[in-house]
């Protein structure tokens, strides 16, 4: 079994895995294929209690704390790309300690260079989903 990543190693993996494609296209097929290997949120956290806003696609989020202290998230999204968007962030922020989250930058989707092919609206639910996932992870080192 290899050893568990930690947040930024992960960040850094995502940042070669797209370094490999050459055009948006394939990025952008990578970025859905992300998605589509995602596992389903749970039900009872498809409602609208959790509608994550800011989002213009409907983006459901749910997060829980284990007994370890880690976090996990959970979402869903209608749109495929926005899907894929999720996927690379639960990836990074997913299982792990409030701490790790909060010293874990977003900027590795700058590095692959979603920050200049995203629609202003999608960089909008983007921040929003960074920002519940920081939240988060905030307010558990708060309490």
């Amino acid at each position: 079994m290899s050893p568990v990543l930690s947040a930024q190693e992960e960040a850094d993996e995502i940042i070669a895995e797209f370094s490999f494609f050459d055009d948006w296209a394939d990025r952008y097929q990578h970025l859905i294929d992300q998605g589509r290997r995602l596992p389903q949120i749970r039900p009872e956290w498809q409602d609208e209690a959790h509608i994550l806003k800011g989002c213009q696609s409907v983006v459901y989020f749910g997060m829980e704390t284990d007994s370890a202290g880690c976090v996990h998230f959970s979402a869903s999204s209608d749109a495929a790309i926005v899907q894929g968007l999720i996927a690379l962030l639960l990836r990074v922020y997913s299982g792990r300690p409030p701490s790790e989250i909060l010293a874990t930058g977003p900027e590795f989707l700058s590095e692959i260079g979603l920050d200049k092919h995203l629609s202003p609206t999608r960089k909008n639910g983007l921040a929003s989903m960074v920002e519940a996932i920081k939240g988060h992870a905030q307010d558990l080192t708060l309490s």
